[in-house]
């Protein structure tokens, strides 16, 4: 392959990567900027008549509050270091693999997305703030904020892409 082709590819690579990332980081933040100064703690403010509502509360544990209760050492560990070296290895692992498909990486990114915009609130803030509550009558949520949809939303493209692969797969070899 032409060398000027390869690193053109490389430069579109990073350049997704890096605007994919930066979009999730930024509306993470800038949507908990917003609640954190316009509602008030525990306010409930309706969107969409009782099944979407706007709830600001502060997260000091990790996904449903799981690990509130840890000592703060242990919980530094846990919730804040050991997650920033997983989306460091997941950084690395993007950058350098080269034969990854788009939905792939964008199922990543948008992980290490989510990750990135927590993170940074637990070091800032010392807790992560959660706002979004859906209802969705026979289940409710818990309170959540958009790099746990981030998260949710690169998991969903992950396993997504993974059945269909497999499916695929499956299809082709029984023909």
């Amino acid at each position: 392959m032409n060398i000027y082709y390869m690193k053109a590819k490389k430069i579109l690579k990073v350049t997704f990567i890096l605007i994919i990332l930066c979009s999730n980081i930024a509306c993470d933040q800038v949507s908990k900027n917003i609640v954190r100064h316009k509602i008030d703690y525990n306010e409930q403010i309706s969107l969409i008549g009782k099944y979407l509502t706007l709830t600001k509360v502060e997260n000091t544990g990790a996904f449903l509050s799981l690990g509130n209760s840890l000592p703060k050492n242990l919980k530094l560990i846990i919730l804040t270091i050991l997650p920033l070296i997983v989306l460091g290895f997941a950084i690395v692992y993007i950058l350098t693999k080269n034969n990854l498909s788009t939905l792939t990486l964008l199922g990543i990114v948008f992980i290490v997305g989510g990750g990135i915009g927590n993170i940074y609130d637990r070091f800032i803030y010392g807790s992560v703030t959660d706002f979004l509550h859906i209802d969705f009558v026979i289940f409710q949520t818990g309170i959540f904020n958009m790099a746990d949809v981030s998260v949710m939303l690169g998991t969903f493209i992950l396993f997504g892409e993974f059945y269909f692969r497999k499916a695929n797969l499956s299809h082709k070899t029984l023909h």
